[in-house]
């Protein structure tokens, strides 16, 4: 293990959980969005996370398979990435308001399929899990320094 490779593990997962922020906050914002530039309501976003190599000069021409199987063979640092932001595709929940602008012709208004309740409550996970990466970082830091102390000594 390498001296940076904690720091490497744990900025991947902030990296990642502050684009789950991003994306829950824009959920939340457009909880009431009715009317979108493509047309229709506004479609939630969920964040898909996949498990990343971090030494990329190791990942060329690597088989996991028979890494795995010798036990000779160092194991590989990884991290979490963004694999992709994909929409959900809920049907809109449509509401009885013939005075909206948006309005279909029986005087429904389609709205977003969004629970902020459920997005407050991935929010704060998000930012739990971020917290956590900032401590791990830390502490990473703290050992780090105890040593250089130790070898000064």
């Amino acid at each position: 293990m390498g001296f940076f490779d904690g720091y490497n593990v744990a900025t991947s997962g902030m990296s990642a959980q502050r684009t789950r922020i991003n994306v829950v906050s824009a959920n939340i914002a457009n909880a009431q969005t009715t009317n979108t530039i493509d047309g229709g309501p506004y479609k939630k976003q969920d964040v898909v996370f996949e498990e990343i190599l971090l030494n990329k000069a190791q990942k060329a021409n690597n088989n996991d398979i028979e890494q795995s199987n010798n036990k000779n063979t160092p194991a590989e640092l990884r991290g979490v990435g963004v694999k992709s932001i994909v929409q959900n595709d809920a049907e809109p929940i449509m509401r009885f308001e013939p005075a909206h602008p948006d309005a279909n012709e029986d005087g429904y208004v389609a709205y977003p399929n969004i629970n902020p309740v459920i997005e407050m409550v991935n929010l704060i996970e998000a930012q739990r899990s971020y917290e956590a990466n900032i401590a791990a970082f830390n502490t990473h830091k703290n050992i780090d320094t105890k040593t250089l102390d130790i070898l000064k000594a």
